[in-house]
């Protein structure tokens, strides 16, 4: 392992003698490629410094105890020697983790559609109350939300809701909530106090560049419709809302919540691109039979989650059994930590994939 990070470092090096070269300075473009290479190293690179200060520290110590006669320095120096092995296997241990290949898309930000699934109303409200939650998970974490599209259901909640998350990895958690969600409670319509259950599916996908996917103009279909619902004076006056087809795909996206059309069709665009790339993704880990993936890293939305059970007062994530308190995770305060050990179980299957 030694000579592997002593290249890894040398590499580091090289990227900090680059970051300073004129002719790099001068091409923001190429040093912002290598300012985030760098800086996605760093954390990699000190741990291998301090795993090889380690090894030298127990080279130098074994050195000098061979030619020590003092009981107390020879003493002092098995301390020495003990101490730095004992912090190896645990470095190792990190090190190994950071060098395992990381998702590219977890620097990306995302746009999240939740859809009301089963249960009518009640599956609507769901949908409200997992946009709700998110909502307060970002702002905690200081990322910004936009809304998208959105289609407001009579009862609270929503049909469908389109959001954009931006900031600082924002795909690396939010990778997590893609499936079907369940909720067991009484809905507040409910006068008998029966429990019912109801469905909400959650799709979260990396926001593609135009670099990441090419879409030709002749691929593209584009209505224009009066909006409706809330808006002011535009509404239902002018054609300012937007419905784009991808005709080889057929995937439909239409976006009314923004002021003018060509906001709307901007809009629309952001997501037809991150529905083309998911799709390339998927085919992409069909190929390759990428089962954890699926599983794991961008959760399967025909088979449900995680169940928020409100009378138990539980939420309980089925890919890795945890659990957590119901009203604790949708008020946003405690859902970082089902994410926490859902990435936790993905890096250590990665790492028994990578041994």
């Amino acid at each position: 392992m030694g000579d592997k990070l002593q290249k890894l470092i040398a590499a580091y090096e090289e990227l900090e003698k680059r970051m300073v070269d004129p002719a790099v300075v001068g091409d923001p473009k190429e040093y912002a490629r290598i300012a985030k290479e760098h800086a996605s190293q760093a954390e990699l690179v000190a741990k291998a410094r301090e795993y090889l200060a380690a090894l030298d520290d127990i080279e130098v110590a074994k050195e000098m105890l061979h030619e020590e006669s003092d009981p107390d320095e020879k003493a002092m120096l098995q301390e020495d020697i003990a101490a730095n092995e004992a912090k190896l296997p645990s470095l190792e241990q990190e090190i190994k983790i950071m060098l395992i290949p990381g998702d590219p898309n977890d620097e990306k930000d995302t746009i999240v559609e939740i859809r009301a699934g089963v249960g009518g109303d009640e599956a609507a409200i769901f949908a409200g109350d997992l946009y709700d939650m998110y909502h307060r998970f970002a702002t905690g974490r200081k990322w910004k939300i936009e809304v998208l599209s959105s289609s407001p259901s009579e009862a609270g909640g929503f049909k469908t809701i389109e959001f954009k998350v931006t900031g600082d990895k924002v795909y690396s958690v939010m990778k997590y909530e893609s499936g079907v969600h369940r909720v067991q409670r009484v809905p507040k319509t409910e006068s008998q106090g029966r429990i019912h259950t109801s469905t909400a599916t959650v799709a979260v996908l990396p926001e593609a560049d135009e670099i990441d996917i090419q879409i030709a103009e002749e691929d593209l279909r584009i209505d224009t419709y009066c909006a409706s619902g809330p808006g002011g004076q535009g509404v239902n006056t002018t054609y300012s809302a937007v419905r784009i087809t991808h005709l080889p795909t057929n995937t439909v996206v239409q976006s009314q919540d923004q002021r003018s059309q060509i906001q709307n069709r901007e809009v629309c665009m952001q997501m037809l691109r991150a529905r083309l790339y998911e799709m390339e993704l998927e085919r992409q880990q069909a190929e390759q039979g990428a089962e954890r993936l699926a599983q794991i890293g961008h959760g399967n939305r025909s088979e449900k989650i995680r169940t928020y059970n409100q009378p138990q007062d539980r939420v309980t994530d089925h890919r890795i059994g945890f659990n957590a308190t119901y009203n604790g995770v949708l008020m946003g305060d405690t859902l970082q930590s089902v994410i926490d050990a859902l990435a936790a179980a993905d890096r250590a299957q990665r790492l028994a994939e990578a041994v």
